[in-house]
C-alpha cells in the first residue's frame, strides 16, 4: 500500500464530541463516592490509578502509548490524553485497540452526524427501544501541521468502507509507525464533510470546551439534537 499525499493543515476550532460523563462538567465520580471522606477518596484515587488507562499511560505503563508522547501543563490535557489511552476495544477507522487517536470534524454538522450514527448503532446492537437522551460536550481544537490526505484519491477508497475498518486500520498503522501526524479524510457519514484523525497528542492545539449537545433517540433513531451554550 502506497502512502497518501501530505498537505499542510491550518484549521481552527475543529469539533470532537465527547460524552458528557467523560467531560469536566460533572462532579468527578470519585468525589461523589467519597463525599467528605478524604481517606476514602485517596484509596479510590489509588484504585483508579491501577485500572484507568489514561493514568496508566501517563505513568508509562500502557504498551501502546509512551508517557513522553502525552501532554500536560494545561487544564484539558487529560481530555486529549484520554483519546489516545482509551481506545475502543475494536479500534477506530484509523487506529487499533492498542492506541487511540483524536478524531474531529472540520464542521459541527459533520461531528453531529458522525456521533449520531455511531450512537444509534450502539443502541440498535443492544435492541434499545425506549427514548434515550445522550449529552455530549464539544471539544474544539486547532491544527497546524502536515497530515496525510486521502480525499479524492481512488487508491484509498477502501479506507472509507462504511462497514469495515480493516483496510483503514492497516493504513493507519503503517502511517503511525512511519511517523505520520495523522490523516485527513472525507466523512463516511456526512456528505461533503471532512474529518481528521490525529495520531500525536502534542499536535492537538488550543483545546477548549465548547457547548453541550443533547441527542434524543427513539427506537435507536435520532429524533432531535439541541445545542446549549
Amino acid at each position: 500500500m502506497k502512502s497518501p499525499k501530505q498537505i499542510k493543515v491550518e484549521r481552527d476550532r475543529t469539533h470532537r464530541l465527547i460524552p458528557y460523563r467523560y467531560s469536566d462538567r460533572g462532579r468527578p465520580i470519585l468525589n461523589l463516592l467519597a463525599q467528605d471522606d478524604d481517606d476514602l477518596l485517596s484509596d479510590l484515587t489509588e484504585l483508579e490509578g491501577a485500572t484507568n488507562d489514561r493514568l496508566l499511560g501517563e505513568s508509562g505503563r500502557l504498551p501502546g502509548v509512551s508517557a513522553i508522547e502525552l501532554v500536560s501543563g494545561f487544564r484539558l490535557a487529560h481530555i486529549v490524553n484520554a483519546s489516545f489511552t482509551h481506545a475502543h476495544p475494536f479500534g477506530g477507522r484509523f487506529n487499533n485497540a492498542g492506541r487511540g487517536a483524536w478524531y474531529a470534524a472540520f464542521e459541527m454538522q459533520t461531528a453531529q452526524t458522525e456521533v449520531a450514527f455511531h450512537r444509534a448503532a450502539e443502541l440498535k446492537e443492544v435492541g434499545w427501544k425506549a427514548e434515550e437522551v445522550s449529552p455530549y460536550i464539544d471539544y474544539l481544537a486547532d491544527f497546524r501541521h502536515e497530515f496525510h490526505d486521502i480525499r479524492g484519491d481512488p487508491d484509498f477508497v477502501d479506507c472509507l468502507d462504511p462497514n469495515s475498518y480493516t483496510t483503514s486500520q492497516t493504513l493507519g498503522l503503517k502511517l503511525l509507525t512511519s511517523g505520520s501526524a495523522g490523516i485527513v479524510y472525507p466523512s463516511v457519514r456526512h456528505e461533503d464533510g471532512v474529518c481528521i484523525a490525529c495520531f500525536r497528542p502534542p499536535l492537538v492545539l488550543n483545546v477548549q470546551e465548547g457547548p453541550m449537545l443533547t441527542f434524543t433517540f427513539i427506537d435507536a433513531e435520532m429524533t432531535a439534537v439541541v445545542v446549549e451554550n
